[in-house]
This record gives C-alpha cells, structure tokens and sequence, in this order.
C-alpha cells in the first residue's frame, strides 16, 4: 500500500513539474531563426527610473476599466514604490517596499493586503532581475535563448528572448504550475512601452500597459513614514 502511495505521489509531482518547458543547450542551429545566445536574457531596469502607465484591466476577458499606473524602481536598493490613479489624478493605491511592505494609500476595492503583496511582487517580476540563482540557460525548441532561475523563495522565473525585440517573463510555482506571464514589447527606445501580464491566480486577469512617459532618477531612495509597515523581508515571497 505504501509502495502504491509512492507512485501515485511520484506520478503527480512528474505531471506537476511538466509544465516548465524543456532547456536545450545553446549551440548555433542554422535553422531556426534566433541566434544561440551566451549569455542571460535582461530586459530588466539597471538604474533609477520613474515609469508612468495607462494599464487597462481585463478579467475573464473582458475589460474592467483604465487607471494610471506610476512605478519608481530603485534596482540597486531594491526599492520599488507604485501608486494607481485615475484620469482626474485621484489617488486609490500607493504602497512601497523597501524591501518590507509598506502601504501608503489603499482605497476599495484596492485595500486588501494581499493586492498590495501582489501588486509589489508583479512589479519586481516585471522590472527587476530574479533574486536567486540560474538554474539553467540555453534554448528552447524553437531557438529563443532563456534562462531559468531559482528563487529564494523556490519559485521558478523564465526570462526569454524572443523576436524583433520582445521578452518574456514567466514565474512558476515550486510544483511547476505557472502563476505570471509578461510579456514585452520594445518601442521606439524603451523595452516597457508595451506591457501584457496574465496572472493565474484566485482568479485569472489580464493587465495591458501602455507606456506615458519614462524618466531617470538620479535620487536615492525616500520612503515614506506613513502607512503600515510589513515586517516580512520579501513581501510574502
């Protein structure tokens, strides 16, 4: 009976794990139309910059409505600091992590905690390069260099090259069941003009963000006083 239990949980984990797609090494192949790429996939942020978005939420589909996204990427310091606004500049959310979470700012239906962990993390996965560790590198089957990491928090994070200058992010569970997917389209000098995340969570949705403006900032950090501080060091990760 023991023996049975064993191969009924082994059959499970191998059918879990069976969504991360396989890693070829990278040597040239000739007939695919990607180039073998030595080195990791990073289309993520390397200095300071203010990024401002119109982000349209889709669920199940179907759209919910726009707001104004603005994000403040400290990537050294790890800080990243996010506010959702409408058209009229109304604040309904602003939170910061620094790493710890901090919210600021939480009007409905954007006052639940765990928007805000979502939110923080969402925001890390798109402009900020795995904390963790390669696991593997090389090609998929049609070509596309990706690189596979581990996180601290035994997640798994696809980063893949794909053509005419676009990325693909993709976080998985430690099980193997995908959780986000970015994708990115460069515009005229900016990888985050175009931005798609799907998130498969409680509920799946779909954010689309169309880049407004994007600046550098030359500043350090300034956190703001005010809010609850989360004593958690990765914000739930």
């Amino acid at each position: 009976m023991k023996s049975l239990r064993l191969l009924v949980l082994t059959v499970l984990l191998l059918a879990s794990c069976s969504t991360l797609p396989v890693i070829h090494p990278a040597a040239p192949r000739p007939e695919v139309k990607f180039p073998a790429c030595p080195v990791c996939p990073s289309p993520f942020l390397k200095t300071p910059h203010r990024l401002v978005h119109i982000i349209e939420v889709r669920v199940a589909g179907k759209a919910q409505g726009a707001v104004i996204g603005v994000t403040l990427i400290h990537p050294s310091a790890q800080f990243v600091s996010c506010a959702i606004m409408t058209a009229e500049g109304i604040t309904l959310f602003e939170a910061e992590a620094t790493p710890g979470l901090k919210i600021i700012r939480a009007l409905p239906p954007f006052d639940s905690r765990d928007f805000a962990r979502n939110m923080i993390e969402d925001i890390k996965l798109i402009f900020l390069a795995p904390e963790g560790q390669v696991a593997a590198k090389g090609i998929l089957a049609d070509g596309a260099a990706i690189c596979r990491w581990q996180t601290t928090s035994a997640e798994f994070v696809d980063v893949v090259a794909g053509p005419q200058e676009t990325f693909e992010i993709t976080r998985y569970a430690a099980s193997g069941r995908r959780q986000r997917r970015i994708k990115l389209k460069h515009g005229a000098d900016n990888f985050y003009q175009h931005i798609e995340l799907t998130a498969q969570d409680a509920f799946d949705y779909s954010l689309f963000m169309t880049l407004v403006e994007s600046e550098p900032v030359k500043s350090e950090p300034q956190t703001n006083n005010r809010g609850l501080q989360d004593n958690e060091k990765n914000c739930g990760r």
